[in-house]
């Protein structure tokens, strides 16, 4: 038998640690048992979620809309600030708030939810500004970020192995939005002259990719790297 704190060899006999003074524990030596936790036939009531203060939070989100909106009117004689702020309340809503209204919230319908609020959101402001860039430039954008960042949470949640492919995967695949964004922001506001800013992060995106895939192919680079950054 050995003392489970500085790893002396004790007798069989011993009560106490001669050493470190840790008291010693032998498996065949039945032990007291102590109080139950609760009386009998009484257990604590489970942890219900509290929608009060969520009431409350949603009550204070929208509060100030009125208010918005009667001081729009007031100055301006019109709509015209005031959807602005009120719609970023509701995207801050959607996607701090609006989670926690559920016990166990799944990312995976939240997250694209999330980009559909963003969109509605930048919809509105071409509608305000009388654009011509939603559905040219903002409809693509989101909707290529909503897919991979949807992928990655489904992929991770879902899989328990592989996350350096499917990080490695969206590092590449962010790569492309890059081009894909120059190549819109030409074609929406004219600009024909194709620049090439996108190459930059394009490659350095690919190079992170590509370091994850390696990594996830040649378990040797992986532990090493494993030891060398303690993770």
């Amino acid at each position: 038998m050995y003392c489970i704190n500085c790893g002396v060899k004790l007798a069989d006999t011993e009560k106490q640690c001669p050493l470190c003074n840790t008291t010693v524990y032998h498996p065949d030596l039945k032990r007291e048992e102590g109080a139950p936790l609760y009386p009998p036939k009484k257990v604590p009531a489970p942890e219900v979620r509290s929608r009060l203060w969520m009431i409350i939070i949603t009550v204070l989100f929208f509060l100030p809309c009125p208010t918005l909106l009667l001081c729009d009117l007031q100055i301006n004689k019109e709509w015209t600030w005031a959807g602005y702020a009120i719609g970023a309340l509701a995207l801050i809503y959607e996607l701090l708030v609006l989670p926690f209204w559920f016990k166990r919230p799944n990312p995976v319908i939240f997250v694209p939810c999330g980009f559909a609020a963003v969109g509605a959101y930048l919809w509105y402001i071409n509608f305000a500004t009388a654009g011509n860039w939603f559905i040219r430039f903002a409809l693509p954008m989101t909707a290529g970020f909503c897919l991979i960042t949807t992928a990655v949470v489904a992929l991770t949640r879902y899989l328990k192995k592989g996350r350096l492919y499917v990080c490695g995967g969206a590092f590449m695949a962010l790569g492309g939005m890059m081009l894909l964004a120059e190549f819109l922001l030409n074609i929406t506001f004219g600009n024909i002259h194709f620049i090439g800013w996108s190459f930059h992060p394009l490659i350095a995106l690919f190079l992170l990719g590509g370091l994850l895939i390696f990594l996830a192919i040649c378990r040797p680079a992986r532990e090493t790297m494993e030891r060398k950054f303690f993770i």
